[in-house]
This record gives structure tokens, sequence and C-alpha cells, in this order.
């Protein structure tokens, strides 16, 4: 049974939203403010967070920020705010959806159902990604050697750190295909990491300068993540 946790303050709210979901099948797990929602975050490893954006003690967004410091669980933002600006803000620390009070339930489920079955795809495909790759990789006059753990430019070995190595290798083998951060921190941290999506950010910046004009094929997808130019 998935869990949910629910970090909402208004009550009468809450409790439908625990019956709605309770009634869909779903473990539900309720924090009234937004150090509690931390507190029970690290407890139980919930599946998808639903995370009120005006919450007592530490909003929101100041939740989502810490949380997106160690984890990559889906989070679905429940707010009264509807301007563009105040999504994208959301969307850009790290939420995963975003919905507008009033909402009907039936939406709520649905989009819940989204985020598990979106989390359950990445953990299939990183699964799928993990698997031992021995055959050699090249892009121009880039090889990558995965049996030796080597990547050369014009035959200069590359000094590469793991996760960067890493990382060429992912985009080598699936060359065209956007990778989501949240994708490349499940797989070049297992999900662990810190200093939320400007960790990716930063690797790329170093891997594209490593590999001089080549980086230029490393293309930023807006709001997604990263793929190799075919």
């Amino acid at each position: 049974m998935e869990k949910i946790l629910l970090v909402e303050d208004e009550s009468d709210l809450a409790q439908i939203v625990i019956r709605e979901l309770t009634g869909a099948g779903y473990e539900v797990i309720h924090a009234v403010d937004g150090l509690r929602a931390l507190e029970m975050h690290a407890a139980h490893d919930p599946d998808v967070v639903l995370l009120d954006w005006m919450l007592p003690h530490l909003n929101g967004l100041e939740v989502l920020r810490r949380l997106r410091q160690n984890s990559a669980t889906p989070v679905l933002m429940l707010t009264a705010r509807s301007e563009e600006a105040d999504r994208i803000i959301g969307l850009e620390v790290g939420a995963d959806d975003y919905l507008t009070k009033p909402f009907s339930m039936r939406e709520l489920v649905a989009r819940v159902r989204a985020l598990l079955r979106r989390a359950e795809l990445i953990r299939l495909t990183i699964h799928n990604d993990r698997r031992a790759a021995s055959e050699e990789l090249t892009l121009g006059n880039l090889r990558l050697d995965p049996q030796r753990h080597e990547a050369r430019l014009d035959n200069a070995l590359l000094d590469l750190s793991p996760t960067e190595f890493a990382l060429l290798q992912l985009l080598l083998r699936s060359p065209g295909r956007a990778f989501s951060r949240a994708y490349l921190i499940e797989t070049l941290w297992s999900g662990t990491y810190i200093g939320g999506d400007r960790s990716v950010d930063n690797v790329v910046l170093r891997l594209r300068k490593k590999l001089g004009k080549l980086g230029d094929s490393i293309e930023t997808v807006w709001g997604i993540g990263y793929r190799l130019r075919n």
C-alpha cells in the first residue's frame, strides 16, 4: 500500500482528503505544520507528499526546499495561490505538480496516481540503466570505455569524477533522450544528494567544460533536465 504524507493545517479539508485517499486504497499520514512534516517524512519515507503552501511555523515552500536537500519524493503542492509566478517558483524549487484550491477530490486522486506511476516508471528505467554495459561508447573524437572506466578526448585521458563519468556514460548510451533532474538524482546519487537541482546543474557545467566544443552537445531541456544532441 502506497503511503501519502498530507501536510495541511485546515482540519476540515484534511479530513476530506484523508477520507478520499484512504477510500482509494492509500495509507495517509497527516502533519499540520511544516516542522512536523519534515519529521514525519524522515520517519515514514512516504511515496508522495501533498504539501500546502501556507503552513504555520514553516511554510510549504521552505519545507519543499529542505526536502529537496536529501530526497526526491514526488511532491504535489496544494495552494490557494493561482498566480503563474507562484506556480513557477514552486516548480523551480522542486515541486512535481501543482493543484490550486479549491480542487475536486477526483482530480486530486488522479494526480496522486499519476505521480506514483511516474515514480514507478523512473524506478524501472533506473533499474534497466544500471545494468552493466561493457561496450565502448563514442561521440566524434570522444571515446568512453566502461570496463576500463576511462574517457578519452582526442586520445587524451579526461580527468572525470565518478559522477561526471556516470553522467557522460548515461548520456552517450541514450542520445536524444531527455533526462529529468529527478531521474539523474536517482541514478547518479541513488536518491540522496545535497544542494537540490543545482547539484545536477553543477555536474553538467563541469562536464561541458571538460568536453570542450563537444560540451555543447549536452543540451538543456527547459523545465525538465538534459539530453545529448543526436
